[in-house]
């Protein structure tokens, strides 16, 4: 510890963060980006014909522009404006590894516990009760971001009783678990918990891959439960770029091998991946953040976020393979082919009133591959909120636009306890 002259230790300073993760592809990805720019000018001035039939409206456009431009002004014009992008990207990287922010809600009370999976009641004075599942590759804190920002938080003063799943970092057990192990073993032994702590049959609502989790889960327990609520869940792998999910489908069996003495696919691997569907996102994100109040509200809640997305759990090895190689590669959803314990996950089957929210500007997640199990659930009803994937939930308008209906929705249908007289399955 460090002593002042005057005698006093000053105050431990916060540990910087290790992220954006992975941050040598993020860092990788912007300088490409720059030299591509400067590399790309000669062929621009020379009128070379482009790649892309479909850009050269926009070449010849910009090259009518340029006529007049001496080519020495405007390449030190590209190369300050190369220059200029490249020092605020770093500068915000910076300002967010050492932003004082840090995370302090206090955790809802545990209620259950098995292996690395625990069930939090967010609402212990009760009410009508909602079963959560989140991802299995990101912690569930993106639906309990902050005081201010979190939809549990949001339907629990509603009225509603959120018990929500948190499934950890996968342990010496879990990391041997396929997705039957999760939803027939761990995910169904939560929700027994959850009818015997709430007396009543809860609406079950998941969120991205989640909601296949809750999908499935809702249909091996339909008679214990009430409704169904899927947020930006996918079906249809190949309904919007088929290619590139085969590729990611491809490299299943690689990454296993690759990884098989860790047993999980650790999490820079599958940053990269994500990565790979916006390769200049963390450019973007990073070059505005330089630009705000690093006191402000929106710097401390674009940092919340980040450390969010930075902060992912491993996937257990035989998951990523049936996730990966299954869902992407061979779309198993879609052609009726994905089975948990030897049961088909056929949406026609689950006869009870079902919400799907379908952000029209899901990156993540493609509409047309959310649209897709909508299509296939026989009582859906639609929201389709002008939002991305996690703007639904974080965002400015996400109160207005999916927190609000979609609590209506889950009071409308979530029973009070007095009113069940179903019997808890024993497992």
């Amino acid at each position: 510890m460090t002593v002042r002259p005057d005698g006093v230790s000053p105050p431990p300073r916060t540990p910087r963060r290790l992220a954006p993760r992975p941050l040598p592809l993020h860092l990788a990805s912007a300088l490409t980006t720059w030299l591509g720019s400067r590399a790309a000018l000669p062929l621009l001035t020379s009128g070379w014909p482009g790649s892309k039939p479909a850009l050269d409206k926009a070449r010849a456009e910009l090259a009518a522009r340029l006529a007049d431009v001496a080519p020495e002004d405007f390449a030190a014009a590209l190369d300050r404006a190369v220059t200029g992008e490249a020092e605020a990207f770093l500068r915000g990287i910076e300002t967010y590894r050492n932003h004082p922010y840090r995370r302090s809600l206090g955790e809802p009370p545990v209620v259950w516990a098995a292996g690395t999976t625990r069930l939090l009641d967010y609402r212990p004075a009760g009410g009508a009760p909602v079963f959560v599942v989140p991802s299995l590759i990101n912690r569930y804190h993106i639906l309990d971001l902050a005081a201010e920002t979190s939809l549990l938080r949001h339907l629990a003063a509603t009225g509603l009783r959120p018990l929500l799943v948190d499934w950890g970092r996968p342990g010496q057990i879990e990391r041997g678990f396929s997705l039957t192990d999760y939803i027939a073993g761990r995910l169904e032994a939560a929700l027994s918990a959850a009818l015997s702590l709430a007396g009543a049959p809860p609406v079950i609502l998941g969120y991205c891959m989640g909601g296949l989790l809750a999908l499935a889960l809702a249909l091996r327990r339909d008679r214990e439960v009430a409704a169904l609520a899927l947020l930006a869940t996918p079906w249809d792998f190949h309904a919007e770029q088929a290619a590139s999910a085969r590729l990611l489908g491809s490299l299943s069996e690689l990454l296993a091998t690759l990884f098989d003495p860790l047993g999980e696919l650790p999490v820079d691997v599958l940053q990269s991946l994500f990565l790979a569907l916006d390769p200049l996102t963390a450019l973007r994100k990073f070059t505005r953040f330089a630009g705000l109040d690093p006191q402000g509200a929106e710097a401390e809640g674009f940092v919340a976020l980040e450390d969010w997305l930075n902060d992912g759990v491993p996937l257990a090895l035989p998951v990523a393979r049936e996730c990966l190689g299954g869902w992407y590669g061979e779309n198993t959803p879609a052609r009726g082919a994905w089975r948990v314990a030897g049961m088909p996950v056929a949406p026609r089957r689950f006869a009870r009133p079902t919400l799907v929210v379908l952000p029209s500007r899901d990156r993540i997640v493609p509409p047309a591959s959310a649209s897709a199990l909508a299509a296939a659930l026989p009582q859906a009803e639609r929201i389709a909120p002008p939002l991305g994937h996690i703007g639904m939930i974080v965002g400015r308008r996400a109160p207005a636009t999916v927190w609000r209906p979609l609590g209506e929705w889950l009071l409308r249908h979530a029973p009070p306890p007095r009113r069940w007289t179903g019997r808890r399955r024993q497992l």
